[in-house]
């Protein structure tokens, strides 16, 4: 891979990594409602589910998504329902602690699963796989190279949404400040659902 491809999938992963969309919107309500600790879980989640998810798309999973009409509007139907539930689960948590695990069921096998019905990590997978690896004489050392760049940028990205949320907790937990930043955050995942269903 050559330094203008290096560059261009570096500006990719940060516009794609650092804009908001489910995982960032997760990353800071979670650690806004249980610290950063209790959010480290889907912190490290999201990189290990979207890193198998770009794998499975280099190896044609993604040309299969693509192709079959019914699986495209799984995938989509899943996420939706995933982004709507979780939002209405967290738009009623009014005070710290409450959104736990089991109540939002956001641990680290339910972040790996969300990359799947996550159509911003499947947008992202499937112009990786397309424009920097598929086709390629060097697929494989692309691979080597696009692979721990964009789980790095998964993780860091993440945790800077959580270490967010962790910084407004104190201030959070002051009347009802916490509600409205759940319902806002509540609010994102449907937003982020809505574009989902017309993408």
């Amino acid at each position: 891979m050559n330094g203008s491809d290096l560059s261009a999938l570096l500006i990719l992963a940060t516009a794609m990594s650092f804009t908001p969309g489910p995982n960032t919107t997760l990353s800071a309500a979670l650690a806004a409602n249980r610290g950063l600790r209790g959010a480290l879980p889907f912190i490290c989640a999201v990189p290990a589910g979207w890193g198998l998810l770009l794998l499975l798309c280099g190896v044609g999973l993604g040309a299969l998504v693509q192709a079959v009409p019914v699986l495209r509007l799984g995938v989509k139907a899943l996420g939706l329902g995933y982004l709507l539930w979780l939002a209405w689960q967290l738009s009623r948590s009014a005070r710290l602690g409450e959104a736990r695990a089991e109540q939002l069921q956001v641990g680290f096998v339910q972040g790996v699963a969300l990359q799947f019905v996550n159509i911003k990590a499947w947008m992202l997978a499937l112009t990786l796989t397309g424009t920097w690896i598929s086709g390629q004489p060097d697929a494989a050392q692309r691979l080597a190279v696009v692979l721990p760049v964009m789980l790095a940028y998964a993780f860091f990205s993440n945790l800077c949404y959580a270490a967010l949320g962790a910084l407004l907790r104190p201030w959070l937990a002051r009347g009802g400040r916490l509600l409205a930043f759940n319902r806002t955050m509540a609010a994102v995942l449907v937003a982020t659902a809505v574009w989902m269903g017309r993408a």
